[in-house]
């Protein structure tokens, strides 16, 4: 530790040895603001570029909320453009530069020739990959359209869903999602499917950042996805419809709404959808003795039916008090209900293969879910040249109780209830000090605080004797992180760097209501984190990262109770389950040639204390077949590398075509009750994208994936191919866009693999749900298709996300 702050110490004060020299060349700012002829509203995202006339070397930014800009430039002289799309350029050619330039009001008007033209222009790809992130556009994949966060997420570049639905970044599951740059309760209690229900049509982009600087949180050792939720900008009313229907059964409909005037901005989105998913598990079960000599066999099949209706609704006023600050207050409420049935026929055979007893074991569970979430967001940028205050205030709650019952073979077995509920308050307030030699100087402060309780109640048909099997369980689980964070970065000519140090103080209180005990964990960390880059050319850039991240245990990994998922298969959580910390490498190189992008990184990632889950026999059988208990512990360590690379390629205005590949390995070190669980592994996985423009202007679009076969101590898994396809007409004048998708056209989305035990052999075999058919139709009024299309603001190089590198 000592070490370690010793190390920053030094490198802030390299910083502020370099924020202390004179500029090699005087530097003046350029500024003004840009509005629409007709409406005289400001017009955000117009881009301005200066170029300069004796280096030919070009530079700009793009305006603001208010349609203001300030751009810092070294002295010379230069043409300078003011570009929005479907407008007039204005051109300020041989401006000679040698103080402040203010350009005052620019005044833009439509090309009537361009607005006429605007649809046969080809979208901007599907993935815009940056320095330091890669930001997915989820409005222009046509094979998302009716489906759901966790299908986003499935098409991100780096990202993966497997057939439960968990989420990984570059192989690894431990990654923090974050909605609109915030923890948030609608990631849900459970977290899968939560993803589940909230609707694509929500989602405005997801922005996978692999690099994080002392900004973020440092959870999440694989990085950050942050899913940004549709907020409208556009002027005046307007706003889409968008009905959809699917085979097995699936129907919604969602709307946007938008109104903006000069003080204020009203916006909602707002969603209902009903889906029938059937999906099927086989587990294929080989017992031995402890010589080796099979004893038995069990094959169990398990057919699912998983009904789930969902309402989801967002509201959000922004209000501009004057030119400088506004206030945005946002609503969110999200409700579910579900009914999942389960049919697990169980087949039980001796050593030679005889039918010796069949069981049909019969689950209905109805669940019913409901989340809100208030937030209220104070911006005040102090003056013209970046300065900014920022104060985040968030409340959230969440309710999910679930009621089942079980059947075997006709006669009743149990039924059970869980009541979980939490509670979420953030507190967060951030400020950004630019200063006079172009450096920037930021800080901030966040409280998040967590709550959550779990009362789970089983009534079985005949009572345990034993205790220590005792189905009932109260679960009260509180987690409170509060965190400060310093950054400083700079851009001298080409090289830019970003060092950024972050605290973080963790209580942990955890209470057993059913058996009256306590645990009470408390740690406190400093993660650093420096971020480096250097533009080899205007299209040619290498970065460098590194960050210090860790994973916390959540509640369900910490209750040591016992929760079954059959009679035989059992999962329990550790209460003493320590956190994992990561130290994280990143080195990318990002060049672009005309019709071609190719972004790619090679990565390292030590951890120690990483999580293990292991399964072991707890000792006591049920019809002779032993009980497995699976929990997760502390291992030692791990080294995780990988090499991943993702191209964009406009072959013409009719074809475009994306792909992104992953190779990583990894090596786990450890022991538990003297059984060794190091394992040393590789694996790959591979995505593919392709637009098309058919005749008739029907769009075609393919997303192909395949994820590779995986092997831990205790289990190996088969490599996951899927693929999809979307066709879409625009219709009614281009207000109308019909879009046909199949999702698994090939329905081979299943885990397919065998786990192991010293005393057994398992093959299993889960499809979550089937390949799904949709249609989907989408009526837009009072906006074109391509109307003004919205991009993250990018005008200043230590802005949210940009870490200093520029764009």
């Amino acid at each position: 530790m000592k070490k370690t702050i010793l190390v920053l110490i030094c490198l802030f004060s390299i910083s502020a040895l370099f924020a202390q020299r004179p500029s090699q060349a005087a530097t003046y700012a350029v500024f003004g603001k840009v509005i629409d002829k007709d409406t005289k509203q400001p017009l955000e995202y117009a881009t301005i570029v200066l170029k300069n006339l004796k280096s030919n070397k070009l530079s700009g930014g793009i305006t603001d909320g208010k349609g203001e800009f300030y751009i810092k430039i070294t002295g010379g002289t230069y043409n300078i453009s003011i570009e929005f799309i479907s407008f007039k350029t204005i051109r300020f050619n041989n401006r000679t530069i040698d103080k402040n330039i203010n350009l005052g009001t620019v005044i833009l008007s439509e090309d009537g020739e361009m607005l006429d033209e605007v649809n046969i222009i080809p979208e901007k790809s599907t993935v815009d990959i940056r320095l330091d992130k890669k930001i997915y556009n989820v409005g222009k994949d046509m094979t998302v359209k009716g489906g759901n966060v966790a299908d986003v997420l499935d098409n991100v570049p780096s990202v993966s869903v497997d057939v439960e639905g968990n989420v990984s970044l570059r192989g690894n599951e431990n990654v923090r999602i974050l909605i609109d740059g915030k923890p948030s309760s609608l990631v849900g209690l459970d977290g899968t499917s939560a993803l589940r229900q909230l609707p694509a049509d929500a989602i405005e982009r997801v922005e996978v950042i692999t690099s994080p600087s002392a900004r973020y949180d440092a959870e999440g050792t694989a990085g950050i996805l942050n899913i940004i939720l549709r907020k409208g900008k556009v002027t005046g009313f307007n706003g889409s419809i968008n009905p959809t229907i699917g085979d097995p059964t699936q129907y919604g409909i969602s709307t946007n709404l938008n109104y903006r005037t000069k003080k204020f901005n009203l916006f909602t989105n707002t969603g209902y959808n009903y889906r029938n998913g059937p999906g099927k598990t086989i587990n294929n079960s080989t017992y031995f003795d402890n010589s080796g000599t099979i004893t038995g066999y069990l094959d169990e099949l398990k057919n699912n039916n998983r009904l789930g209706k969902g309402f989801n609704s967002s509201f959000g006023l922004e209000y501009y008090i004057n030119n400088n600050s506004s206030l945005l207050g946002n609503i969110v409420i999200r409700k579910s209900d579900g009914q999942n049935t389960t049919s697990n026929n169980v087949s039980i055979f001796d050593a030679n293969k005889n039918l010796t007893d069949t069981r049909t074991r019969d689950e209905n569970e109805l669940s019913d879910s409901k989340s809100i979430q208030y937030s209220l967001n104070y911006t005040n940028r102090l003056n013209d040249y970046g300065k900014k205050l920022t104060i985040d205030l968030q409340y959230s709650k969440s309710d999910q109780d679930k009621n089942g019952s079980i059947f075997q073979n006709n006669a009743f077995v149990e039924n059970n209830s869980t009541l979980q509920n939490s509670t979420r308050k953030l507190f967060q307030i951030d400020y950004v000090f630019p200063r006079e030699n172009g450096s920037q100087f930021e800080l901030g402060y966040k409280a998040d605080l967590d709550k959550s309780t779990s009362d789970y109640k089983n009534s079985p048909a005949v009572p345990y004797s034993d205790p220590k099997f005792n189905l009932s369980n109260n679960l009260d689980f509180e987690q409170n992180v509060y965190a400060l964070y310093i950054q400083y970065g700079k851009k001298i000519e080409k090289f830019s760097y970003l060092f950024g140090l972050r605290g973080e103080l963790t209580e942990q209180n955890i209470s057993l209501l059913t058996t009256n005990e306590n645990y009470n964990k408390s740690y406190a960390q400093l993660f650093p984190t420096i971020n480096l880059g250097y533009e080899l050319s205007d299209n040619e850039s290498i970065t460098l990262g590194y960050s210090k991240r860790l994973r916390r245990p959540r509640s369900w990994f910490l209750n040591p109770f016992e929760s079954r998922s059959s009679e035989t298969n059992i999962f329990k959580g550790n209460v003493n389950l320590d956190p994992t910390f990561t130290n994280s490498f990143d080195l990318g190189y990002l060049k672009k040639w005309d019709k071609l992008t190719l972004n790619s990184s090679i990565y390292y990632r030590h951890s120690t204390g990483i999580y293990q889950f292991i399964s072991e026999e707890r000792g006591d059988f049920v019809n002779g077949i032993p009980v497995i208990v699976r929990s997760p512990i502390n291992l030692s360590s791990e080294d995780r590398y990988g090499f991943e690379f993702n191209t964009n390629y406009s072959i013409s205005k009719k074809v475009n075509l994306s792909g992104s590949f992953n190779f990583y390995g990894f090596e786990t070190v450890g022991k538990y009750n003297n059984v060794d669980f190091g394992n040393k592994d590789s694996n790959w996985d591979a995505r593919f994208n392709s637009r098309i423009t058919l005749p008739a202007s029907i769009q075609w679009q393919t997303t192909m994936s395949y994820r590779g076969g995986q092997k831990n101590a205790q289990s190996t898994s088969d490599g996951i191919f899927s693929a999809n396809l979307a066709f879409s007409k625009d219709l009614f004048k281009d207000n109308g866009t019909l879009v046909l998708n199949i999702s698994d056209v090939l329905n081979s989305r299943k885990r397919k693999g065998y786990s192991y035990t010293p005393n057994s052999s398992t093959y299993g075999e889960m499809q979550w749900r089937q390949r799904q058919v949709s249609l989907s139709f989408v009526y837009r009024f009072n906006q074109k298709k391509n109307q003004k299309q919205q991009r993250p603001q990018q005008n200043n190089d230590f802005e949210e996300g940009g870490e200093g590198f520029g764009k």
